[in-house]
């Protein structure tokens, strides 16, 4: 009994003293150069299974620490710490960075490798660079920031960004592959910002090979956050704001309009037109537009509980249109978990959902053309009744065949589109270690997107007092009111199963890769709409939504219905190896072994692509040693051959549909004739040859890095439908080659002052294109046309092609004296061409490029400053050296439009003007296409600015918080641009871009957030 007593004496004073020993230790983490938290840093007791990690602000709490334990602190790509505790309860660590971030993983096609190990160019974006900006899509806020990469946005919420890596390839397509947690896809917009951990561009051969057929324009590889050892810890992030525009189109006022449109008249011959009913003065842009409330909310929980390890992601947003009516709402969640058996093997999943209720997008099209003579409502009371509404008014006679009240759209057809998307993308995996040296890993991904849509097209009813007569209600158009509803689902699957050898043999380090993929896509879609005319409505929708069904119109007499569908599938084989000799001599070889069913009917099913990198560590050679400019100095260069598997848009093009080819009588029977829509011939990929050769270093103890490289792209074997010239069979044949070249350069500079307390960073890239079609058919002069838009040999892709305007005709003589337009009729006034063949006349061989939408240069400049727990950060992005087809606000011969104010400028009598040409629809040379409609498309932009506070810990302490974080955002602040448009910033597709037909306004945005974490 006695020893019982002994030994419970000496356990209580054990436990006590542990108890008077253990603290809760709390500190931050931050980067020693840079300043910036360390995100998702591990922060352990040494020798024992206890840790937690860093919050989105560096900060961390540890409980149970012993006042004699040491701290272990660790993160990848910088050196690991340790510091001994000393009884104290608050200790803050600055981290440097591991041999120049040499050992940071970046991820790659199939793995990850270190960054020292590269020979080519990848980019990599933290998520936390992405997570507090106003863009529903994270690729959005890419704009700017990575050389070698132009981002397209647009001012629509939920409308998915343009972008083109090292310039357009293909006439067939120019979109990036995007590869989400291993599987591969055409889009993200399913992502929450918030759940991404980086995202990887990857623009050089010797990384893109390795994706065959996908890998020619680039890919954009995004990780999403997974769990991460440590404590359970909880993050919020909110934020609300506000967007509005301030750039609109300069269209004439009521005067101005008057103005023009009598002389036009004059001009004309025309009556003068009667105004009585016609004395309104309205501005149709403060008509539709709006301000539009935006809403952000996430909330994340990550923690580990023994061997398993979990992170669950949740955000939802709601984002008002800039133009009334539009509204998007957005539901996303994000779980991962995973379980470590033992060291050898290792099994999880990821799961991304969203569910999307898109908005009902208007345009601006009846905006640019409405005359503001027009008043947006009218009072109508009705003769027999004596009943008083508010109906629409109409708009002139001399223009309802073109235009609408702009208000109609947002008013009596606003939310008649529903739509509602839902998508699942996840993958389940297995990793096994063996033999050391060896992982073997499984992943099988799925990929499934479900979009419904239903619509309603009421009948409207308009107040038009140029009808003669008591009754001046009108229901326009053909008196019908629709219903429609449609349905189209998307689904992928995928497998990889990929070994991969990593082994160092003294200075000999290599890194060896063997893998099977296999993909398999499906795509289907129905749809469906019913009508009924005003006299046959026993039952209408009206506003209701739940009745906006097909079944809801039971008649048939109307009803049209449509479909489509199709497959994939693709194999492939793949390896890859990754030499390094003593940390300084590099070699990267890939190669992809792809087949296909695209090209199933004419043998040509598989292919292969490869690549080699190269690159020698300069700094590390020992004539280096004895200076202490240079920190590190990498040259690099790589080769490879990269697929594509555009086919312009056809899913089987070894069978060609049939068209209608006349038709034959035989007695008393007419039996039509079909042919096939081209010639099958004997098709094969498109490749894409390409190499780079550049440098990056660090200098003066690293605060300055610099990166360049020169790179050069041939795509050929480009598919080009071409219709004959001759009367033989139109022909679909690997008859194009395209050239794309430049230079990339970025730089940053980085240092602290004070002690550390003030710290910044200023950065900047620039990235040159040089576009050109080397071949595109069998002659010279093949060419594929879009509008305005030529592609054709000896030319950039999707140039503007015209006549080239030196002047208007001032007078009779003006004209006598100048060739002669042998094209159309010209009088003074109109606008004058230039004869650029020199054949002493204007022919339609005169027509030469008027324009180029590539543009000759790309930049961005950001600066991050802090001081002690303020931060700011301003990013700029601008393009210089291309132009932009303006196709709205130009006359029609079928109705009378509103002006553009530079009209108020035209020519109206000898000397008034030598640009703006007389105003008269009819005559003809003045809408054909020329460069009087081309604009400088260059612009700079203040893209983004963020101001933050960082609350002191010690104040968060007695809230029970880790974290928080408050900050202003402002997005578009401001953009200065040539062009006459709502935005420079003009997309499309690969064979016509940079056409400006009014597009969407793009708002400034401003928004307020927290960050808090607990």
């Amino acid at each position: 009994m006695k020893k019982h007593l002994i030994l419970f004496s000496m356990l209580l004073v054990s436990c006590l003293a542990f108890t008077q020993n253990s603290r809760t230790v709390t500190g931050k983490i931050i980067e020693s150069i840079t300043g910036e938290p360390v995100i998702g840093a591990t922060v352990s007791i040494k020798g024992q299974a206890i840790g937690t990690i860093t919050s989105t602000d560096g900060d961390y709490s540890l409980e149970n620490v012993l006042g004699n334990s040491t701290l272990v602190f660790k993160t990848v790509g910088m050196k690991t710490v340790e510091v001994p505790v000393n009884n104290r309860t608050t200790i803050n660590v600055e981290l440097e960075d591991d041999n120049l971030l040499l050992d940071e993983v970046v991820v790659v096609g199939y793995g990850t490798v270190k960054k020292r190990d590269l020979t080519g160019s990848i980019a990599s974006v933290a998520g936390t660079e992405i997570a507090n900006k106003p863009s529903l899509n994270p690729l959005t806020s890419l704009q700017g920031k990575i050389a070698g990469v132009q981002v397209v946005n647009t001012g629509r919420a939920g409308q998915d960004p343009e972008i083109r890596i090292r310039g357009t390839n293909s006439i067939n397509g120019y979109t990036p592959l995007y590869v989400v947690d291993g599987l591969f896809t055409d889009n993200i917009n399913y992502l929450n910002p918030a759940d991404i951990e980086s995202i990887e561009i990857l623009k050089d051969p010797s990384s893109l090979a390795i994706f065959g057929i996908r890998g020619a324009n680039g890919v954009i590889i995004l990780s999403t956050k997974r769990a991460k050892e440590g404590q359970t810890v909880v993050n919020v992030n909110s934020s609300i704001g506000w967007k509005h525009i301030s750039d609109r189109l300069p269209l004439t006022n009521a005067a101005e309009f008057k103005e023009l449109y009598n002389e036009q008249l004059i001009n004309q011959k025309a009556s003068p037109f009667d105004y009585t009913h016609w004395q309104a003065d309205t501005d149709w842009q403060d008509e539709i537009f709006q301000t539009g409330f935006l809403n952000n909310n996430n909330i994340s929980i990550t923690g580990s509980s023994g061997k398993n390890k979990f992170y669950l992601g949740i955000g939802y947003t709601t984002e008002e249109g800039s133009i009334k009516s539009e509204k998007l709402s957005k539901f996303t969640i994000n779980l991962n978990s995973e379980y470590q058996v033992n060291n050898h093997l290792r099994f999880g999943y990821q799961v991304n959902g969203s569910r999307t209720l898109p908005p009902d997008a208007k345009g601006v099209e009846s905006v640019i053309k409405a005359v503001p003579i027009a008043p947006t409502h009218f009072d109508y009371t009705d003769p027999i009744t004596g009943v008083t509404e508010r109906l629409v008014h109409s708009l002139p006679d001399f223009q309802r065949a073109q235009a609408a009240n702009p208000y109609r759209a947002v008013e009596l057809q606003g939310r008649h589109n529903l739509g509602k998307n839902h998508r699942v993308a996840g993958n389940i995996f297995g990793e096994a270690k063996f033999l050391k040296n060896f992982t073997f890993k499984s992943t099988f991904s799925i990929n499934f997107t479900s979009n419904e849509s239903r619509n309603f097209s009421p009948i409207i009813f308009e107040y038009n007092p140029d009808i003669v007569g008591a009754s001046q209600k009108e229901a326009l158009g053909n008196k019908t009111e629709t219903v429609g509803q449609s349905k189209s689902t998307y689904w992928t699957g995928q497998q990889d199963h990929i070994l991969t050898y990593e082994n160092k043999f003294g200075n000999h380090g290599l890194t060896g890769m063997l893998g099977f993929t296999s993909n398999y896509i499906e795509s289907s879609s129905l749809g469906g709409n019913r009508s009924q005319k005003l006299e046959d409505i026993y039952f209408s929708p009206g506003d209701n939504t739940d009745k906006w069904w097909l079944s809801s119109l039971s008649s048939t007499a109307a009803a049209t219905n449509s479909g489509s569908q199709w497959k994939r599938f693709s194999m492939s084989y793949l390896a890859r190896a990754l030499y390094n000799y003593n940390n300084r001599y590099l070699l990267n070889g890939s190669f992809r072994r792809d087949g296909s069913s695209v090209f199933s009917g004419v043998g040509n099913t598989w292919d292969n692509f490869y690549s080699l990198g190269a690159a020698w560590i300069v700094s590390e050679e020992k004539f280096m040693a004895n200076q202490n400019i240079v920190d590190h100095l990498k040259i690099k260069g790589s080769w490879g051959v990269l697929g594509s598997e555009n086919t312009g848009g056809n899913n089987y093009p070894s069978y060609p549909t049939l068209t209608s080819a006349g038709s034959a009588v035989f007695g008393d029977d007419i039996i039509p004739g079909y042919t096939m829509q081209y010639l099958v011939q004997d098709l094969r990929w498109e490749k894409t040859y390409s190499w780079e050769a550049g440098f990056e270093a660090n200098f003066l103890d690293q605060r300055l890095s610099i990166e360049s490289v020169y790179y050069n792209k041939r795509t050929e074997d480009i598919i080009v439908s071409l219709s004959s010239r001759t009367g033989a069979q139109n022909s679909l044949e690997n008859l194009g080659e395209i050239t794309n070249k430049g230079i990339e350069l970025s730089a940053t500079w980085s240092d602290k002052l004070a002690n550390g307390d003030f710290r910044y960073s200023i950065g900047a890239n620039l990235t040159t294109i040089k576009n050109n079609v080397e071949t595109l058919g069998r002659d010279e002069g093949d060419a594929k046309y879009s509008g305005s838009s030529r592609t054709m040999a000896g030319h950039p892709i999707a140039h503007f092609y015209g006549y080239e305007v030196i002047g208007v005709y001032q007078n009779e003589e003006d004209i006598y004296q100048s060739p002669v337009n042998t094209v159309v009729a010209v009088a003074p006034g109109d606008l004058k061409f230039k004869d650029v063949d020199g054949d002493g006349k204007i022919t339609t061989y005169d027509r030469t490029m008027i324009g180029n939408p590539t543009p000759d240069l790309t930049y961005g400049f950001n600066i991050n400053l802090a001081y002690k727990g303020i931060d700011l950060t301003v990013d700029m992005m601008g393009v210089y050296g291309n132009e932009v087809y303006r196709n709205w606000g130009n006359a029609s011969t079928y109705a009378q439009l509103n002006y553009r104010k530079d009209h108020m400028n035209r020519w109206h009598g000898e000397g008034t003007s030598n640009w703006e040409p007389i105003l008269d629809p009819s005559r003809a040379v003045n809408n054909l296409a020329s460069s009087y409609f081309v604009e400088d498309g260059s612009f700079f932009r203040i893209r983004n600015i963020q101001l933050g506070y960082t609350f002191d810990k010690s104040l968060l302490s007695k809230l029970y918080l880790k974290s928080l974080r408050v900050y202003a955002n402002v997005q578009n602040l401001k953009t200065w641009h040539k062009n006459s448009g709502y935005t420079p910033e003009v997309g499309g597709s690969a064979l016509a871009f940079g056409i400006d037909s009014g597009g969407y306004p793009m708002p400034a945005i401003y928004t307020f957030g927290i960050n808090l974490s607990f």
